[in-house]
């Protein structure tokens, strides 16, 4: 017998797109003769009390059924736990969120049979993974795909109006905020390098798209051991207007604004009173200052062959 797969299912996912294609892609996996085991989601951290369990029946192969959000609670839930098998877990996503940003830099398909293909085949990478130390409450969370601070942490506080746009719920929260946003007054410190200025906000990126399909960080690599920073110190409306699509294909880094760095390890202050949003994976995380690392090779997921 094949080892069992673990299916955690965030039924609120998608606008409630993963509680509906369900039955579905339950049928598909039985088809295709998955030995398999599942749970729906109850509760914001309530994949974290699956995981544990899972653990100790000797799962190492779980599928995050769910978006970018429901992916980043699993990503969190392995390891917080800091298993002692971590190099043996396998971690696979049928994608129904809102966004599905992670899934693109790897093609992964939103089309369910196609996402169970990929799974099947079973060909993992191993990816890096960032690890946040926020001050405020000395919470220690990791991400997969990107985190930021600012503004960025800001439109996440006020995207869920929006989240029945669906990938345009991002786009259209900075632009109805961009004008009446206060920049942030932040000491960033990484490289040798020391920036105190007035801050529009500071994008840490592991993998190349975020905010519903943008790629706001240049030169995204998954497993080099190192963040893309992009650092913007003001931007306009007008300006935004004028480059939605070098949003989307990526030319916005390349804007004078944008200053583009790498490193591996990075330290925040934040000189305001008033505290400033954090944001990983496009779930709000706290406020104020942090420091980050990159964990090399951190996890393995399960991906296309390219």
């Amino acid at each position: 017998m094949s080892a069992k797969w673990f299916f955690i299912i965030n039924p609120t996912s998608g606008n409630g797109a993963a509680k509906k294609q369900w039955n579905p892609i339950y049928a598909e996996l039985k088809k295709q003769q998955f030995n398999f085991d599942f749970s729906f989601t109850e509760h914001k951290k309530h994949s974290f009390e699956l995981i544990e369990k899972a653990l100790k029946l000797g799962i190492t192969k779980f599928i995050c059924v769910g978006g970018d959000g429901t992916l980043h609670t699993i990503v969190n839930g392995i390891l917080n736990l800091n298993p002692i098998n971590l190099s043996k877990i396998k971690l696979g996503i049928i994608p129904v969120g809102t966004a599905n940003d992670w899934v693109k830099t790897y093609k992964i398909s939103n089309n369910y049979k196609k996402a169970i293909q990929t799974i099947k085949e079973e060909f993992t990478i191993k990816q890096d993974i960032g690890k946040l130390h926020i001050y405020e409450n000395n919470s220690t969370v990791y991400f997969n795909n990107l985190a930021g601070i600012g503004f960025d942490g800001y439109v996440v506080h006020k995207v869920h109006q929006f989240k029945y746009l669906g990938a345009l719920a991002y786009l259209t929260g900075a632009l109805l905020s961009i004008a009446s946003y206060k920049k942030s007054n932040l000491s960033v410190k990484f490289n040798n390098l020391e920036i105190n200025e007035k801050t529009l906000m500071l994008l840490i990126g592991i993998c190349k798209y975020s905010g519903g399909g943008m790629q706001l960080t240049k030169n995204a690599n998954t497993a080099d051991g190192l963040f893309d920073i992009s650092h913007i110190n003001k931007i306009t409306l007008i300006t935004l207007l004028r480059n939605i699509g070098g949003l989307f294909n990526g030319n916005i880094t390349n804007h004078k604004l944008v200053k583009n760095y790498k490193t591996s390890q990075l330290k925040i202050i934040d000189l305001d009173v008033k505290k400033t949003f954090i944001q990983a994976d496009g779930e709000l995380v706290g406020t104020g200052s942090f420091e980050a690392e990159i964990i090399s090779g951190a996890l393995n997921f399960i991906v296309p062959k390219f």
